[in-house]
């Protein structure tokens, strides 16, 4: 099931409008756990959904992956092609959704989802997909804001995160997207973040690692 013209423009424009400050809304490091999480794999080929303005891609290329990345967000990949640029490294930048990106099954050696989050019809078949994308042996990494985030947000708002339950996830959800991948950590844990002005505060996050 594929989200509205009307639903999708109203999300890109949000987006748009989140991005366009000349501050990067997540900072321009790498989130923390996504960065640990790579340097212990081999660099191969990399696909990161929602990327937004490019944060860990252009780690991932700084590390020597080759790197494809998506948003809804034109903004977004501004930003993005800005902080490659300064950082010397190129990667694949596409705007779009999922519905309109042809990318292959297992043409990918990792997938990471660092707080990529979907609407509740959408996250059962993009999840399916991130799986197919993925070579055998291939690795998905993945940090997202749990079903217990919202009492964090509730409290401080600045931590960030959806404010519909339904687009955050649980372990065990996220342990039944990826059924029959060697489990490396999967958890849902309180930790504290600090990425730029838009993710500062105590929050509830799921975190994966898995092999195909």
């Amino acid at each position: 099931m594929t989200p509205s013209k009307t639903a999708t423009a109203a999300q890109a424009a949000m987006w748009n409008q989140r991005y366009c400050a000349e501050e990067y809304a997540y900072g321009e490091a790498p989130n923390a756990y996504f960065e640990a999480q790579l340097k212990k794999l081999k660099p191969g080929k990399i696909l990161l959904p929602a990327e937004g303005e490019g944060r860990n891609a252009v780690f991932a290329a700084k590390s020597g992956w080759t790197v494809s990345a998506f948003d809804i967000s034109t903004e977004g990949q501004k930003k993005a092609a800005r902080l490659a640029r300064e950082q010397g490294v190129t990667m694949d930048y596409r705007v779009g959704g999922l519905d309109t990106l042809r990318y292959q099954e297992e043409e990918f050696d990792a997938v990471a989802l660092i707080y990529a989050h979907f609407s509740p019809e959408l996250k059962s078949e993009y999840h399916g997909a991130f799986r197919k994308y993925l070579k055998k042996g291939g690795t998905v990494i993945l940090e997202l804001f749990g079903k217990n985030h919202l009492k964090y947000n509730r409290v401080d708002p600045e931590v960030g995160g959806p404010k519909d339950i339904d687009m955050l996830c649980s372990a065990d959800e996220i342990g039944t997207y990826y059924s029959g991948f060697e489990v490396a950590e999967l958890e849902e844990k309180v930790i504290r973040l600090s990425e730029g002005p838009c993710h500062n505060g105590i929050g509830s996050v799921v975190r994966f690692t898995g092999r195909k």
